[in-house]
């Protein structure tokens, strides 16, 4: 029995559910990945950035292989129902470069709405108590600031990036998990497999690596940050199964949600990934963990269809 045929036979023929079981099977992966600190104590960064470099190697190859290549290609059909734009249709490849820069877009301004909000949420979680100011009676009261010189500033600073890096790997997860949606979606179960194992793989080191940076914040709590990694990668449930469910009611939109979630990751990878597994003097490891990576996933791509 095929892989295809015992994924059909658990779950079903319905697209919308293959998309939750695909969610579901890539959150759980990264929960694996995230309860790894609870055993692995302290992962080195060498490891971390050839782990990192494997994740968006798998990344890069599924956005060509499974989205942006079967989405031109869907696209590219007689019969598919091209939207239209001043009575020009929007078909072949146009949707797909739509959805792309769109998927950039979102990820983009993702990114700066974090720069935004992360220091107000950090400035309130650790009081700095030099900081009070004397009313007419000469009495004080504590200010919330994360600007102090003093060691609470100093986790302050900790906890933001915890906070912003956490932040950044569930909004990557975002397309991943559409991603994986889509694939089910357009009806293509070993297409949607090979994408749901691949990007399942590359959620185990995405998860702990989000645990450890809770745990060099200083927090000490090893659950804590487990569960930091855990919720990351929440995200992806819902949005496969809204993958799986959009393409499946409005096939037209296939090829836009192909590009989307190809944009998104390539958007990751550029501006995330590649600049922080190459600022710790490990490029080469990194280098070599992106190229296994998106070996795999041309295998796995390969061997499902």
């Amino acid at each position: 029995m095929s892989v295809e045929e015992l994924f059909v036979d658990v779950v079903g023929t319905d697209p919308v559910v293959q998309g939750l079981a695909g969610g579901l099977i890539i959150a759980f992966l990264n929960f694996i990945g995230a309860s790894v600190v609870l055993v692995w104590r302290n992962p080195t960064e060498k490891w971390l950035d050839a782990a990192l470099g494997f994740a968006a190697g798998v990344m890069l190859s599924a956005s060509f292989t499974s989205l942006l290549l079967p989405g031109i290609e869907f696209a590219s059909k007689p019969g598919y129902r091209a939207l239209h734009l001043g009575g020009v249709a929007l078909a072949g490849i146009v949707p797909v470069l739509i959805g792309f820069f769109l998927g950039v877009a979102v990820l983009d301004r993702g990114e700066r709405w974090v720069q935004y909000v992360g220091p107000m949420i950090s400035n309130r979680l650790v009081p700095d108590e030099t900081q009070t100011d004397g009313g007419e009676d000469g009495h004080g009261h504590t200010h919330f600031a994360g600007s102090a010189t003093t060691s609470s500033g100093a986790l302050n600073a900790r906890l933001m990036s915890v906070l912003l890096f956490t932040v950044a790997i569930t909004l990557h997860n975002m397309p991943e998990g559409l991603a994986v949606g889509v694939g089910f979606g357009s009806g293509d179960v070993s297409g949607g497999i090979a994408l749901m194992l691949a990007i399942g793989v590359q959620n185990i080191p995405e998860g702990l690596a989000v645990s450890v940076a809770a745990i060099n914040a200083g927090l000490g709590r090893r659950w804590y940050a487990a569960v930091a990694g855990i919720r990351a990668g929440l995200v992806e449930i819902p949005l496969a199964l809204f993958g799986a469910w959009a393409v499946t009611v409005a096939a037209p939109l296939l090829p836009y949600a192909m590009g989307f979630a190809a944009g998104g990751m390539l958007y990751v990878i550029g501006d995330e990934i590649v600049p922080a597994t190459h600022s710790r003097g490990y490029e080469r490891v990194a280098t070599l963990g992106l190229m296994i990576g998106a070996a795999l996933m041309l295998t796995l791509d390969v061997v499902l269809a």
